[in-house]
């Protein structure tokens, strides 16, 4: 639910700001040709979310070509546009678990694919990792499919958490907002590609803070929690996308 100092959403707002996290998403080398999916709630409709038509790559994404789909896994807008299954099986099980999440973002990143396959996942190495300290469950690969068992057990382990690892299969975040779910993915790659990169350099021996030392960065970021994650930067990422990268609001 909205805090009371924010303005109301709309579905265009969400419309526009889901087109430029794909837009972003692709100049940051995040997609996966036409596969995964990044997907958000569309306001004042209870179990219905955007996501983006099957087939398109994340830099033809627009506001107006998002899909409307309901968690029942049904397209709910009547364009008869094609959605891939899996956006339904993970992101309709998550949007239907967490009514209070705008935003659900599941990539298949290299470096987020790779630290999916360490035993240990992510560690408190960086300061980007420590604002996900705790915050990170885990879910065991089962395959392509997602069936209702295995739904469940993906909501679960997710619980109030702020992401995923799927193990062998790449990183899924969730955030209040666009804006917080995709800094968040942005805080959770750089993270990855920092502890891996030093890794590789070392034979796998790294500094690691302390639990305690972890807990404590957590908390100074996320603070009263009154500011999240997006409010500041999402402001200056879209200037940028308009400068660079026009079109996404149509």
């Amino acid at each position: 639910m909205a805090s009371p100092t924010r303005p109301t959403r709309t579905e265009r707002d969400v419309r526009i700001d889901l087109a430029a996290a794909y837009r972003m998403a692709a100049i940051n080398g995040w997609d996966d040709t036409v596969y995964t999916h990044l997907s958000a709630s569309v306001p004042g409709e209870p179990g219905h979310y955007l996501i983006n038509p099957f087939g398109a790559t994340f830099d033809e994404i627009t506001a107006s070509s998002l899909v409307k789909v309901n968690v029942e896994g049904r397209v709910a807008d009547g364009s008869g546009a094609r959605v891939n299954p899996s956006g339904f099986a993970i992101h309709g099980a998550v949007h239907a678990a967490r009514p209070e999440v705008e935003c659900v973002i599941h990539l298949h990143t290299p470096w987020g694919v790779a630290l999916s396959m360490l035993p240990g996942g992510l560690q408190p190495t960086s300061q980007w990792a420590m604002r996900l300290h705790g915050r990170l469950g885990r879910h065991a690969y089962e395959g392509l499919a997602l069936g209702p068992e295995e739904q469940q057990r993906l909501v679960a382990e997710l619980g109030p958490l702020d992401g995923l690892l799927l193990e062998n299969h790449g990183p899924l975040v969730v955030g209040r907002s666009v804006a917080e779910a995709w800094m968040l993915m942005h805080m959770l790659e750089r993270a990855a590609r920092a502890q891996l990169r030093a890794m590789a350099a070392t034979g796998g021996q790294v500094l690691v803070a302390s639990p305690e030392l972890a807990s404590l960065t957590y908390r100074q970021w996320v603070g009263d929690g009154s500011e999240w994650d997006g409010d500041l930067e999402w402001p200056a990422l879209l200037r940028r996308l308009d400068r660079t990268a026009p079109g996404y609001r149509d």
